[in-house]
């Protein structure tokens, strides 16, 4: 089956936010450190002035299911550009800590409701046998967005612009915010919300627009869900005949951070800097390990409907296991620091071919549709519930216990999500939304 235009504009739309997404996140590694010098930061200031930003993720992602099914995923995308520009030109203008807190928890707001409507909006567009390689291109925008954080942060540093430097960096998001916003207003509306709200008409022509092979018979399909759970179209995800979901949503989101992907790459530039690298160095070696990520998420892509969800994930958890007790030994042993490099480099070709291909994927599929933007919403919370503990806690665990007890942790941590990968996760590829309703959703 063959992607038509409207089909790609409407999911590389929707994936832009995730480029902001992955941007946001990260470029706080290459400021990090400027900040604990310019407003004195103690290890726990420092957790905080990362973390907080995540406070408001866990925030937005809890609350942008409700406004997703509501409003529609398009109209709460538009609000959370809205959030990216409003947090980009704020925390550049900054005049104090406090409030860059205050910006860096609005884009937090933002990141947190696209990471959940991003992928909802293109599942719900995608037909079954593209749906994987099409959800997988908001992955793809997240690493390309961390790619360009790196990059961006490496070039400002070269401009040697002294004390504005950080605002700057910051700052530049701003530019792709305004023209994801305007890019939403020439996309449609989802089918499958389109439907909920008996827009038949609408529904049938978006879907005839996606080229979708049988309109009709999926129109049809739809509707029928829809019929079926009408008695409980207002229900609360959080049901007993909704555990299997809820259970593989929630650990899926808490094993991808409890894999350290998160603490690596917000924290890099301080990793390699204790390390010995200058902050040059240390930019470049970043630049190089966000390049793997995206190299090797588009290999994940490329393999997510042909191999599967959960091989991928199995495979991922072994590599990722092996190179983060690799870099565990190396800290506690203070030997060969130039090899973290290489160790980082090989765990992020693992990690983005397997749970960062995945996690968006697969949390988008395994819940029905009336409550899929909660259900999503569930486990972006549980993903970004963990990542801001982490992300807090990091620098202190690191500053009491050394440089190599945080990776001891999430060696560990990895292991564990194979075997629970191994004999608790359905395999999801190739099925249509509706038949993995009806084997994932206990009827009583």
């Amino acid at each position: 089956m063959r992607i038509n235009f409207n089909l790609t504009k409407a999911t590389l739309t929707g994936a832009l936010g995730g480029l902001l997404f992955g941007f946001d996140t990260v470029v706080v590694a290459g400021v990090i450190d400027t900040l604990v010098g310019q407003y004195h930061l103690s290890p726990t200031g420092k957790g905080l002035t990362v973390a907080i930003a995540l406070v408001g993720t866990v925030i937005g992602a809890l609350g942008a299911g409700q406004l997703g099914q509501k409003l529609g995923s398009r109209e709460t995308l538009r609000a959370t550009a809205v959030l990216y520009i409003i947090s980009a030109i704020g925390s550049a203008l900054a005049p104090s800590w406090t409030i860059l807190m205050v910006f860096r928890f609005i884009g937090g707001l933002g990141i947190g409701a696209s990471s959940v409507l991003g992928p909802v909006y293109i599942a719900e567009l995608a037909p079954a046998k593209l749906r994987g390689r099409l959800v997988g291109v908001f992955q793809f925008n997240v690493v390309f967005g961390i790619l360009v954080a790196y990059t961006s942060n490496y070039i400002i540093r070269t401009l040697h612009l002294g004390v504005t430097e950080w605002r700057w960096q910051v700052g530049v998001a701003a530019l792709p915010a305004i023209g994801f916003l305007i890019l939403l207003y020439g996309i449609p509306r989802s089918p499958r919300w389109s439907a909920s709200k008996d827009r038949i008409d609408e529904a049938l022509s978006v879907l005839k627009m996606m080229g979708e092979p049988n309109p009709e018979a999926e129109l049809a399909d739809i509707r029928k869900a829809l019929s079926e759970e009408h008695a409980a179209a207002h229900q609360p995800v959080f049901r007993w005949k909704y555990r299997y979901p809820l259970f593989l949503a929630i650990t899926l989101g808490a094993f991808n951070q409890f894999s350290g992907i998160n603490a690596i790459l917000y924290y890099l530039n301080s990793i390699f800097s204790e390390a010995g690298f200058s902050r040059i160095s240390g930019d470049q070696q970043a630049i190089a390990i966000g390049f793997t990520n995206l190299v090797f998420t588009m290999v994940g892509m490329s393999l997510i409907d042909k191999f599967g969800r959960k091989t991928l994930l199995l495979i991922g958890a072994v590599g990722t296991a092996a190179c983060l007790a690799a870099a565990s030994w190396l800290m506690s042993a203070n030997i060969h620091p130039g090899a973290l490099v290489y160790i980082f480099v090989t765990y992020i070709a693992f990690f983005a071919m397997s749970q960062g291909a995945v996690i968006w994927v697969y949390i988008g599929e395994v819940f029905p549709n009336h409550v899929r933007s909660k259900g999503q919403g569930v486990g972006n919370a549980s993903h970004w519930f963990w990542n801001t503990v982490i992300q807090l806690y990091f620098p202190v665990v690191v500053a009491s216990y050394g440089r190599s007890a945080p990776f001891t942790f999430f060696a560990f941590m990895t292991i564990l999500q194979f075997i629970v990968v191994l004999f608790f996760y359905p395999e999801t590829k190739g099925q249509t939304l509706e038949d993995l309703q009806r084997k994932l959703v206990s009827s009583n």
